[in-house]
């Protein structure tokens, strides 16, 4: 039966968790940088990286946790599935001390769909894949089974005499190797960490993000942006912690839980699309509307998808998904990635200010590398042409339009500035375009303009890198990208000159009234009237004289 395209999509996303390899070699995709970060060598056990990476993992300090605006929101019910291990707690509804077994024989009865995925997953019967034959595209699992083993030996989990059988539930939801538990007490949803028991490469290479990513001159928090500090940079951010609508503020947590979780991409049904999609970072739709997603569309029914993602393209992939270019480094396949990060998730000037550093340069090569699988280096170079000096023409106009905002700004021209903008939410500061205008708004702030700024620099702006980086021509000239810019820009230039001619009317009126001895709130009685009709008589003067300058200016044209 052929599979649609979602179901491809899903299917590229599980190759995500078979790309490891047992033994040395597979450490050796663990990049140099996390050792040094964690003060490890290289041949530190399983034992000691794990122990050191769940130390940084979930110390508040470097990330876990509430972050630095904690005393600003509580957590609401779905939040202990978002955050597991800073708020999840057993229900304690069911108070009774369960066997291994017990798991799956109530859970039949109670969660019948979770005990059948369970039962055909590689977890549940590793020795389907231990019986494997060597030829079988399925085989180098066995490999995967035996790291896995191997990690547990290390931890003091595992007996050396024996082999896992399956993972069960209790495995990751109370603790490995466990045969019993309360569930009132000892029940946990799992987190990073808990997976990374097992799957030690996986968890060492996602984390090691934070540790490849820090910006020269300092445009992004160092680590970021990336999966392994995602939640932090969700919880840090001002209008997202001082939201009332808790509800509303955990949709965009549901994109920033890789972080805390492996489940985000595993399993879920949603891999890449379900985060990467969207007004301000619409990578699916580009993949989907380019070149390369219309013939995976056209052909990805004919490809195995048992293979391993590193032997894809060997065994009759030809075109790429969203893991063969981005999970691969330098020939390499990796749950790190950032290491060819260069525009980051929002493209700025000082970015675009900065290309030729060699931290730019050398991400740059690590790209045409990457394509050098399909393309040409000429080829590619020039694309890459295409890219940066496409977004930089985009972040012209961005910059453009933030200098007339800020100058209307500063001379409190701004629809309401002087009488109704009350400032946003504390911590968040009040700016011209804020963040904050995108999901707060009392009074006159945000002004519509406010909001066609924000949209302006935080989703027309990437959506325009975006469509150029992942080569759809709708995504970045007619359809998205520099049409829109245009667009805002066009809307932005004309409410400034219309607040500025206004600003100049009313200060002449205020002038000729001066001149004529009319001072406001002196007048009552009988000189009302006659206050009102003169000032109505100079604003409609006012007003012949600017359409007989228009009329005048149109004959001149």
């Amino acid at each position: 039966m052929q599979r649609t395209p979602w179901l491809r999509i899903v299917a590229a996303g599980l190759l995500v968790g078979a790309i490891g390899l047992a033994g040395s070699e597979a450490r050796s995709e663990i990049p140099d940088a996390l050792y040094r970060a964690l003060g490890l060598s290289r041949d530190a056990s399983p034992a000691q990286l794990y122990d050191a990476l769940v130390q940084r993992y979930r110390d508040p300090a470097q990330g876990a946790g509430k972050g630095k605006f904690a005393d600003l929101w509580e957590p609401i019910a779905i939040s202990r599935y978002f955050d597991p291990a800073s708020f999840y707690r057993p229900p304690g509804s069911v108070d009774l001390v369960a066997k291994r077994e017990d798991c799956v024989t109530c859970h039949e009865q109670v969660n019948p769909g979770w005990v059948h995925s369970w039962q055909k997953s590689a977890h549940g019967n590793l020795q389907s894949l231990r019986a494997l034959p060597a030829g079988d595209r399925r085989a180098y699992k066995k490999g995967i089974i035996a790291e896995v083993e191997a990690n547990l030996r290390s931890m003091g989990l595992l007996p050396a005499d024996r082999n896992l059988e399956q993972v069960s539930c209790i495995d990751c939801h109370v603790g490995v190797g466990r045969t019993e538990a309360n569930h009132k007490t000892d029940l946990r949803m799992p987190d990073a960490a808990t997976c990374g028991q097992c799957h030690l490469q996986q968890f060492a290479e996602r984390e090691s993000e934070r540790d490849t990513l820090t910006w020269p001159q300092g445009q992004w928090p160092p680590g970021r942006p990336s999966h392994a500090l995602s939640y932090r940079a969700n919880v840090e951010t001002a209008i997202w912690a001082a939201m009332q609508e808790r509800e509303v503020a955990e949709g965009c947590t549901q994109c920033h839980t890789t972080q805390n979780t492996c489940n985000q991409c595993h399993t879920r049904h949603e891999v890449c699309a379900n985060c990467h999609n969207g007004v301000d970072h619409n990578e699916y739709e580009n993949y989907l509307l380019s070149r390369h997603g219309i013939l995976y569309k056209a052909n990805a029914h004919h490809w195995d998808w048992n293979v391993r993602l590193a032997d894809a393209y060997a065994h009759g992939q030809k075109f790429p998904t969203c893991q063969t270019c981005h999970m691969e480094f330098e020939g390499k396949y990796s749950h790190n990635m950032v290491q060819k990060v260069r525009w980051g998730f929002a493209p700025m000037k000082s970015i675009a200010d900065n290309l030729g550093h060699p931290w730019f340069e050398q991400r740059k090569e690590s790209w045409l590398r990457t394509c050098g699988q399909c393309h040409s280096r000429s080829f590619a170079s020039a694309w890459f042409d295409m890219i940066d000096k496409g977004t930089t023409a985009g972040i012209g106009l961005v910059e453009e339009a933030r200098a007339v905002m800020t100058k209307r700004y500063d001379d409190k021209l701004l629809v309401g500035q002087t009488t109704n903008r009350p400032a946003p939410p504390a911590p968040d500061k009040d700016e011209a375009g804020g963040f904050f205008g995108l999901f707060w708004s009392k009074g006159n702030n945000p002004t519509r303009i406010d909001v066609e700024f924000a949209e302006m620099w935080e989703q027309h702006i990437m959506r325009h890198f975006k469509g150029l980086a992942h080569v759809n021509p709708g995504g970045f000239t007619y359809s998205e990208g520099w049409s829109k810019l245009i667009r805002s820009l066009a809307r932005i230039r004309d409410e400034d000159t219309r607040l500025r001619e206004r600003a100049a009317m009313l200060a002449r009126v205020q002038a000729l009234e001066a001149r004529r001895g009319t001072r406001q709130g002196e007048l009552d009685g009988l000189d009302r009237p006659r206050r009102w009709a003169s000032l109505g008589f100079t604003m409609a003067g006012a007003g012949l004289l600017t359409l007989g300058f228009g009329a005048w200016r149109r004959r001149k044209a």
